[in-house]
């Protein structure tokens, strides 16, 4: 049997979850087409700022697009948000003091962010805010009777990582994130509830707001961007809070009323509304993976049958070898790039080497498709994103031709 059969063998008998997968995608295209419709957009908010940016129309009624889609009171969209992890940190910034306490409700979080809570010169702790993180069980899943005990007079923020991170630990559903909202509303309800909400967006039909959350913070070159957004991050959440936000990230007083938008804005609102039809990619992509190499005896998380909470499918490997052999295969049927030789190397925030496999049109965007790993045990590489789901059905061909031939990832 050849390849091609293999994979159309496994379509078929992926067609049940594919359909749920695209009815999800279905159902939060027409809530992205509404935010659309309802705010009229029109060909000149498209276009570009300069100076102070005031009364720039096409970046506010983004940005309340935003704010309508993830059911938020207010939002901040930037192209100046330069990653994830600078919208997580305005956040947290932002929003804590000294003698403030921040709870890490999913254990350590992934290397860049731990780096700003913890590690560096000019982190949280080190401007005398308490930090706490609580390990996942031992089935990766939040350890509720240790959240409970931990929580104190001081906790001013929990943080919630819906996704896996470098770790072998389940990425969070909104259902799990909703038990953990309720769970931390009933000690106190003044205790502000973050979720990292990368990889996440629109993988449910609802998020992570509408489950009690008061504040999400993402990236738009993952989700949300669609593929088209050459840079920047989102906030989105309680006004009050988005606000305080604002007038971290500029001044206060100054807030979200300034900030020129020097790219076009088209590429945010196109991003935005392919998103959901990007993702179902990536998450059929990453099925379709999943499902044929636990055939081969490869160890997966997510399993093929497993409820996502994100898009990033892990793959377990012997050795550090094997993971760069898998992302070399990623990086060579790349469209830009895909003649570059991988090997593990140092990248800023990161504690480990890293392989990064990215022949991608815009750097480093990880809703494209892409694949990474940390030079560390376990030694898994970490498959996310695909525009089109034709791009990574082709990655997993030839993944299968090297397994049939019996050559070793």
């Amino acid at each position: 049997m050849d390849t091609l059969q293999i994979l159309r063998g496994a379509e078929k008998n992926l067609a049940d979850k594919f359909s749920q997968l695209e009815e999800i995608a279905y159902v939060n295209q027409l809530k992205v087409l509404k935010a659309f419709q309802d705010h009229e957009v029109r060909e000149y908010h498209f276009h570009t700022s300069t100076g102070y940016g005031y009364d720039d129309d096409g970046r506010a009624v983004l940005e309340d697009i935003y704010a309508q889609v993830f059911a938020a009171e207010d939002s901040i969209v930037r192209p100046q948000i330069v990653s994830g992890t600078h919208a997580i940190s305005a956040c947290l910034f932002g929003l804590l003091g000294p003698g403030d306490e921040l709870l890490s409700l999913t254990g350590q979080p992934y290397d860049t962010l731990a780096a700003i809570i913890k590690d560096l010169p000019g982190s949280l702790v080190s401007k005398k805010i308490r930090y706490k993180e609580i390990d996942m069980d031992a089935e990766g899943k939040p350890d509720y009777a240790k959240i409970k005990e931990s929580v104190s007079i001081n906790t001013r923020m929990v943080l919630i990582q819906r996704s896996r991170g470098y770790s072998e630990r389940p990425a969070l559903t909104v259902e799990e994130i909703a038990i953990l909202c309720k769970m931390i509303k009933a000690i106190n309800s003044n205790i502000i509830v973050f979720v990292d909400n990368c990889y996440g967006e629109f993988v449910q039909e609802k998020e992570p707001l509408e489950a009690g959350a008061d504040l999400i913070a993402g990236s738009l070159i993952k989700n949300p961007g669609g593929g088209l957004a050459p840079s920047g991050g989102y906030i989105c959440g309680v006004g009050q809070l988005v606000e305080q936000i604002s007038w971290y990230l500029t001044a206060p007083g100054l807030g979200k009323e300034l900030g020129a938008s020097l790219v076009d804005k088209r590429w945010f609102y196109q991003g935005l509304f392919m998103a959901p039809h990007i993702v179902l990619q990536a998450l059929k992509g990453s099925t379709l993976l999943a499902y044929l190499l636990e055939q081969y005896g490869y160890e997966v998380f997510p399993t093929w049958n497993e409820k996502r909470g994100d898009i990033v499918q892990a793959v377990k490997f012997a050795d550090a070898e094997g993971v760069i052999k898998f992302c070399q295969i990623v990086q060579a049927s790349s469209p830009v790039d895909c003649d570059v030789k991988l090997e593990y190397g140092d990248l800023p925030g990161y504690r480990d080497k890293i392989a990064m496999a990215a022949g991608t049109f815009v750097q480093g965007s990880s809703i494209e498709l892409s694949c990474d790993a940390p030079m560390r045990m376990p030694y898994c590489a970490y498959l996310q994103g695909s525009l089109t789901y034709e791009h990574i059905r082709y990655v997993i061909e030839q993944i299968l031709k090297l397994i049939i031939g019996n050559k070793q990832i």
